[in-house]
């Protein structure tokens, strides 16, 4: 499906990615994590064409991506749901469909596309000719999974989803994501929240400064002292904390 090869990406002078290595099969949902400025975001940038990568190849179901324009890495079947959502909050959550939907010229099949992605996400056909900057944030980052889905993408690239989001907003995007991942959607998912990522995926990557740190399953990755100290609130020295606190 996905394999990217040595990737390296610049913004000006500054390297941002080293040598980048992964890959997502058919059906997988693979996440990568780590801290804020890891380069989580850039590899989905750099897989879409938003950001050009100066070394390396990526391949996607056999087709050399990485000096194609985003658009036609879209009609390839990659969509991204980007950070922070970037709805259009003017228009109204139809009109935002509609501009996920752009590539499709046949109305019955633009029927058919949002009736599928209202039936993932039934209380959108309810905020249908609502504002969409007007929804909440868990409604928002809805909107933006459905507007993805509207072009019925090979693979779905999702950065940060539970950005912003109250625990019980993250525990619902969390159980939509395993929802469409077991509906056969392959998903490429860059995340904070660990625990949670870890919990649904088939594999994890974990980056530091722009390199590959770590990689495996959860249970391969839960063994590592540095990834249950660094983002599961685990190890040697929570312990040692605990037991001079007493707690």
């Amino acid at each position: 499906m996905l394999k990217m090869i040595g990737v390296e990406t610049f913004y000006g002078k500054i390297k941002a990615l080293h040598g980048v290595s992964l890959g997502v099969e058919d059906g997988q949902l693979v996440c990568i994590l780590g801290a804020n400025g890891a380069g989580k975001t850039t590899i989905l940038k750099t897989i879409c064409g938003i950001t050009e990568s100066e070394y390396g190849t990526i391949h996607f179901n056999g087709i050399q991506i990485d000096r194609k324009e985003p658009e036609d890495i879209i009609k390839l079947g990659i969509s991204l749901v980007p950070e922070n959502r970037r709805i259009f909050p003017e228009l109204s959550v139809y009109e935002n469909l509609m501009m996920g939907g752009f590539l499709i010229k046949n109305k019955d099949l633009f029927a058919e596309r949002i009736k599928k992605v209202t039936d993932y996400f039934p209380i959108l056909s309810k905020r249908g000719s609502q504002r969409a900057g007007t929804l909440s944030g868990g409604e928002q980052q809805m909107l933006a999974i459905a507007r993805a889905l509207m072009l019925d993408p090979k693979l779905l690239l999702l950065d940060e989803p539970s950005l912003g989001l109250s625990p019980k907003l993250v525990r619902e995007i969390f159980a939509i994501i395993k929802d469409l991942h077991k509906s056969g959607v392959t998903i490429l998912l860059v995340e904070q929240n660990v625990n949670q990522a870890l919990k649904i995926a088939d594999y994890g990557y974990v980056l530091t400064s722009g390199k590959i740190f770590l990689s495996g399953t959860y249970d391969e990755l839960y063994e590592e002292e540095k990834v249950r100290e660094q983002y599961l609130g685990e190890g040697k020295y929570t312990r040692r904390a605990k037991l001079w606190g007493g707690g």
